[in-house]
C-alpha cells in the first residue's frame, strides 16, 4: 500500500475545525504524478523524491514509506495537522504499491531551501534579532497548533523547517511528522525519539516525557538563530556523547561573548524559560507564544546578528553537525542504559573554536572548559 501527500488540497474538517483523517486513494498514483529519480532528501521513515503534476505540471515533493504502523501514524498526524499555515500541507494520500513500496506519501515541495541556509545566504544586510523573533513566532504558532491537537512533533530542529519559495515572500513551514506521536492529556511520551543537539534532559534518561520536550527543542533553535551555534554540543564523533547528555542532564549552557554581547536581556530570559531542566518549570508552548519577545516581535531591536558571520565561517563543519543529527535518526529506541556517563577533564565546542581560530579568541567560556 501507498501513502501520497501534496501541495493544496481541501480536506474534511470535524467539529474542532481540525481535518479528519483522510481515505486513502486507491487509483495508481502514476495515473496522477510523474516520478523524477531527483532525491530530496532522507526522512525518518523514508525518502523524499521530487514529482510532477501530470494535470497542471506542479513540482511537488513524494515521500516514499514503507507501510507500517510508524508510517501510517506520521502520514495520519501530519494530514490532521496540514491545516496550519506554518506546517507542510498534505495534499493527496494514495495506497497503492510503487516500485515494490507499499506507501507512498507526497509532501508540497519547499523550494526556498532550509531555514539556516536562507540565514547563511542572507546578502540585504545583517541578520537581526527582530527576524529571529519572527522566525520563533511562525514557528512557535506551527508547535502550539499540535499541541493543541495534543501532538508532540518529538524532532523538532532547523532541517525540518523549509520555505516555500526563495524570496522573501516565502512561509517557513514544520515538516517531517517520522517523530510525530499523540498525546492525549494524561498521558506522556515515554519512547527516547531524538536528535542530538535539541534534545531535553528528560528524555536522556528513564524520566516519563510530553509536549515540553518540544519547548526544549525549540529553545536550542533559537539559541542558534541568535548566534550562529548550538549550546550542547559533541566531541568525540558520536551522536551524542557522554560529555554532551551530562551538559544537558545539567543545563550546562552559556550566552559567551563576542556573540551574545548585543542580544538583548529579553531573549536570554526566553531561552532560560525554555531551556529549564526541570520538565514540570519549563514554559509550556502558550507561555512561548505570549512571551513578549515572541508576540511583541516587531518591537525587538534591530540589533545585528553574528549568526550569519558564524554560519559561514562554519561552513565545513555545519554538515558534520548535521551528519550527527542524521546518524540518531536511524532508530526510533535508544537504550539508556547501555550510554555510561562520565566526566570529562578537558572539552570544548569544536564549533566555535574553528571558527574563532583565525581571529585570535581562544579564551572560551567556562562553561566550555568543563
Amino acid at each position: 500500500m501507498q501513502f501520497l501527500v501534496a501541495h493544496y488540497i481541501e480536506g474534511k474538517m470535524n467539529d474542532l475545525g481540525l481535518r479528519s483523517v483522510r481515505t486513502p486513494k486507491s487509483t495508481p498514483i502514476t495515473e496522477d504524478y510523474e516520478i523524477s529519480n531527483t532525491v530530496l532528501g532522507l526522512g525518518i521513515n523514508g525518502k523524499v523524491v521530487q514529482c510532477y503534476s501530470k494535470k497542471s505540471g506542479e513540482k511537488y515533493a513524494l515521500k516514499v514509506l514503507h507501510d507500517c504502523t510508524k508510517a501510517r501514524r506520521e502520514v495520519d498526524l501530519h494530514w490532521r495537522a496540514s491545516g496550519c499555515r506554518h506546517i507542510v500541507n498534505v495534499v493527496d494520500v494514495y495506497e497503492n504499491t510503487y516500485r515494490g513500496n507499499k506507501c507512498l506519501l507526497v509532501v508540497m515541495d519547499m523550494e526556498g531551501g532550509e531555514l539556516f541556509q536562507r540565514i547563511q545566504d542572507k546578502q540585504d544586510g545583517a541578520f537581526t534579532e527582530r527576524e529571529a523573533a519572527q522566525i520563533m513566532r511562525e514557528i512557535c504558532l506551527a508547535v502550539k497548533y499540535l499541541h493543541n491537537m495534543d501532538i508532540a512533533h518529538r524532532d523538532l530542529k532547523p532541517e525540518n523547517l523549509l520555505y516555500t519559495i526563495p524570496d522573501h515572500t516565502g512561509i517557513l513551514k514544520l515538516t517531517d511528522f517520522g517523530f510525530a506521536k499523540e498525546t492525549l492529556s494524561k498521558d506522556t511520551l515515554q519512547t527516547p525519539c531524538y536528535t542530538p543537539y535539541y534534545v531535553a534532559p528528560e528524555v536522556l534518561g528513564p524520566e516519563k516525557y510530553d509536549k515540553s520536550c518540544d519547548v526544549w527543542s525549540l529553545g536550542v533553535i533559537m539559541y542558534i538563530l541568535l548566534c550562529g551555534f548550538p549550546p550542547f554540543y559533541s566531541n568525540h564523533g558520536l551522536a551524542i556523547s557522554p560529555g554532551m547528555k551530562r551538559r544537558i542532564r545539567t543545563g550546562q549552557y552559556d550566552f559567551p561573548n563576542p556573540e551574545w554581547q548585543n542580544v538583548s536581556q529579553d531573549a536570554k530570559d526566553l531561552i532560560r524559560g525554555m531551556l529549564c531542566i526541570d520538565p514540570t518549570q519549563r514554559l509550556t508552548i502558550d507561555q512561548v507564544v505570549r512571551n513578549k519577545w515572541i508576540a511583541q516581535y516587531t518591537e525587538v531591536p534591530q540589533t545585528p546578528l553574528h549568526t550569519g558571520r558564524m554560519l559561514r565561517e562554519g561552513e565545513d563543519i555545519w554538515p558534520e553537525v548535521q551528519e550527527e543529527m542524521t546518524r540518531s535518526l536511524a532508530t526510533m529506541r535508544v537504550d539508556y542504559d547501555q550510554v555510561h556517563i562520565k566526566s570529562l577533564d578537558n572539552t570544548n565546542n569544536p564549533l566555535l573554536n574553528k571558527r574563532r581560530k583565525n581571529k585570535g579568541v581562544n579564551d572560551l567560556p567556562s562553561h566550555m572548559l568543563k
